[in-house]
């Protein structure tokens, strides 16, 4: 799976350089496209740092468990079926442990340190997990666009800690309490798009989102007696349609969106 990171740098190459120490990659595993230049204000004076964009091809990672929902969405639009709940994969079966959380600490530890990034972190045990809540003095740094540099991260330390195919444990990072209020605001903009949607009888079509964003819509939506919902689109370009009424058939076989959300 494709997948792609934004990083900041004060020179393009610096950026480059940052994005691949979070990603634990050399530069023949990724392709970088240069969202902006450096520029550097009069007198040195407001200097505009620069933004790449890294894609990576990331196998196994942990949006394939949230994949399935969606492909389960799509199944239920076709048949005309009431959803079920939504589950999360087995694939993590392994209860929390103190040497895990130890081994989570010193990881990201080091990773931020050769990073040059100052961050505390905080490592606990929780609901089957591993929680793992990070502060600095930019938290914007450490959740980037839409969250993806969180993500990033998240991903890059299941991986580091979970190699084996056995015992997997999930690990959860966090900050500014950016997973839930992200998942409030998805929450709530699938209960507003639903009602527009029955208001209008239309099919309403929202933004592009991963896979894990897409299954909270599916969530949320799930028991709605006047909408269901389904994906279109392929990669980084998949949305979630919501549409009126329960089972009908798409209008449309394509993958182009036919609505967007109204605002």
């Amino acid at each position: 799976m494709t997948k792609s990171i934004e990083m900041q740098g004060r020179t393009e190459e610096e950026a480059i350089e940052n994005a691949l120490a979070m990603l634990g990659l050399s530069r023949d595993d990724v392709s970088v496209e240069i969202i902006e230049t450096a520029k550097t204000g009069l007198f040195g004076l407001k200097n505009t740092p620069a933004v790449v964009k890294v894609e990576y091809e990331e196998e196994g990672s942990e949006d394939d468990d949230y994949q399935a929902d969606d492909d389960k969405a799509n199944d239920l639009k076709a048949s005309g079926k009431k959803s079920d709940t939504y589950r999360k994969s087995d694939r993590y079966s392994a209860p929390p442990s103190d040497e895990l959380c130890e081994r989570v600490d010193s990881f990201l530890k080091g990773l931020f340190e050769r990073m040059d990034i100052p961050v505390t972190l905080e490592v606990t045990k929780a609901e089957g997990m591993v929680k793992v809540t990070l502060a600095g003095s930019d938290p914007g740094v450490l959740i980037g666009r839409r969250g993806e540099t969180l993500d990033a991260l998240q991903h890059l330390t299941n991986y580091a800690m979970n190699r084996s195919n056995t015992g997997r444990t999930r690990i959860n990072l966090d900050a500014e309490n950016y997973r839930q209020r992200r998942s409030d605001s998805l929450e709530s903009l699938a209960q507003r798009t639903a009602s527009k949607v029955i208001k209008y009888r239309r099919n309403m079509t929202l933004d592009p989102m991963n896979a894990y964003e897409r299954h909270i819509i599916h969530s949320a939506l799930q028991d709605h007696e006047q909408v269901s919902t389904y994906s279109v689109g392929k990669e980084q370009s998949r949305r979630v349609v919501i549409a009126y009424g329960q089972g009908k058939e798409q209008s449309d076989n394509s993958s182009t969106p036919q609505y967007k959300e109204w605002r």
